[in-house]
């Protein structure tokens, strides 16, 4: 059984992730310990809330130097997926430098923040096989990035954005799919088989 590891740094919606994948019949652990996601087989970073605060919070852990070097299968979600961008304008926020992209705001196109239930397309890689173009997923944020080459599925709200994005083996979702019913299960399932 793979070892699933959530990281724990003071800024992630751990109770429902977890429950997600206990739902599906994995166990998990939750961890601030560097050591113990270094070890792990399948990673899952979320995050809510403020980007320069949550980067304090992984610098304070050292999880800022552990996240880039991981080579196992990593999955940001919502600040998560952020966070592993080079910059985000939400408190000028100099982020992890994974994905060479910028997280821009919302807020100048309309109204924030983005929150509901919202179609995905343009779905490419295998965290959506078994996912149908259209299918609607859970978003809360006010932040967004771009769509460019990394991405891998697209949603639009006032703009089109990336709904997630893929390089080698990080995956980041803006949507939550621990609360997006069915076809988030679905994600987070063939997330943990890859």
């Amino acid at each position: 059984m793979s070892k699933i590891v959530i990281i724990e740094y003071g800024a992630g919606n751990l109770f429902s992730v977890r429950v997600a994948i206990e739902r599906l019949g994995y166990e998990v652990v939750c961890s601030a310990d560097p050591r113990v996601v270094r070890e792990a087989d399948k990673v899952i970073f979320p995050g809510v809330g403020q980007a320069a605060a949550a980067m304090r919070q992984l610098k304070e852990s050292g999880m800022d130097r552990v996240i880039p070097e991981l080579k196992v299968p990593v999955l940001g979600i919502c600040l998560g997926m952020q966070l592993m961008c080079a910059y985000s304008e939400e408190g000028e926020t100099e982020g992890l430098g994974i994905f060479p992209m910028r997280v821009e705001e919302f807020g100048r196109c309309g109204k924030v923040p983005h929150m509901g239930w919202n179609e995905i397309r343009g779905l490419k890689s295998g965290l959506f096989d078994g996912v149908v173009e259209g299918e609607m997923v859970y978003f809360v944020h006010s932040y967004c990035v771009p769509v460019g080459e990394y991405s891998i599925a697209t949603c639009d709200y006032q703009i089109a954005f990336s709904a997630a994005i893929r390089k080698g083996n990080f995956w980041g979702c803006q949507f939550h799919p621990e609360k997006s019913a069915g076809v988030g299960e679905k994600i987070i399932e063939n997330f943990l088989k890859m």
